[in-house]
């Protein structure tokens, strides 16, 4: 396969997705970005090169879809889009039992819906064999944390159209790559400390008395966890080889605790994975 020269990439405004987009327009693609702020796609051009396009781009809002993928093929012409990036996405913390049912929902349509209504609006504009998928999953996508049921969910949700997408794209001569990273350097983990706060304090009585030892200690192991994050950049990185790779591999985990959990994590048992995670967090 060719490498990719076209991407859309979404969730450009900080962390993952803005690593990505400045480190595939360095290396000289043409990279649409994708943003839900005017301001946010301001900061993004004035880093980068003038062959980079910011969008416009809600990936829960079926309009601003339709909006961007006209600007996309406005700018193409003729030409074939060459890659996807789903990089947007959000955690959202909370023990199932007291979980609010529609911020559920909305985990799902921003981290599992939005990207593949993503991949259907643009998918007919990938014209050429050599096209590149790339979903970015996490190691929640391989193993669930207490307390983060909804997040993992939704990335083995994404975990598992992957792997459809990846068998039924074959034969369009189209790949598909999931990047699972571990703990990264992004404003994401920051957000969740505050919605850690926010729930502590929405809790009922009896939720607090059961979760609230755990919340905390999850909270403290995301700050312990932070001081040594791997930078973004390490995952943009993974991103470059899956849409330029000759050989694309089906998976491609970024830092240590997600390589381990690559290799080992097939052989635990659910009695030793429950022991290991309901220790993390006091359960």
């Amino acid at each position: 396969m060719s490498p990719a020269r076209s991407v859309l990439v979404t969730g450009t405004s900080s962390g993952i997705g803005w690593a990505t987009a400045l480190r595939l327009d360095r290396l000289g693609f043409r990279v649409f970005a994708g943003v839900r702020r005017g301001e946010d796609a301001d900061r993004l051009a004035a880093a980068a090169s003038e062959r980079l396009v910011t969008l416009l781009l809600d990936v829960t809002d079926a309009g601003s879809i339709e909006a961007a993928r006209v600007s996309v093929a406005e700018e193409l012409g003729a030409r074939s889009l060459d890659g996807i990036v789903n990089n947007a996405g959000y955690t959202s913390t909370s023990p199932m039992e007291f979980v609010d049912v529609d911020e559920l929902r909305r985990q799902f349509e921003v981290n599992l819906f939005g990207a593949a209504a993503v991949v259907k609006a643009f998918l007919p504009h990938m014209t050429r064999p050599g096209g590149r998928i790339v979903n970015i999953s996490s190691g929640a996508g391989r193993i669930v944390t207490p307390l983060l049921g909804p997040y993992c969910a939704s990335k083995y949700a994404l975990v598992a159209i992957s792997d459809a997408m990846r068998v039924e794209l074959r034969g369009a001569g189209l790949a598909v790559s999931i990047v699972e990273p571990g703990f990264i350097e992004t404003p994401m983990h920051e957000k969740n400390d505050a919605r850690i706060a926010e729930l502590l304090d929405s809790l009922p009585e009896i939720g607090r008395q059961r979760y609230g030892r755990a919340l905390e200690r999850l909270q403290a192991t995301n700050e312990k966890m932070s001081k040594t994050a791997a930078p973004a950049e390490d995952v943009a990185r993974a991103v470059e080889k899956a849409l330029s790779d000759a050989r694309p591999r089906a998976r491609y985990p970024v830092t240590r605790e997600a390589r381990l959990l690559h290799w080992i994590g097939p052989f635990l048992t659910d009695r030793i994975r429950d022991a290991i995670f309901g220790r993390i967090v006091g359960l």
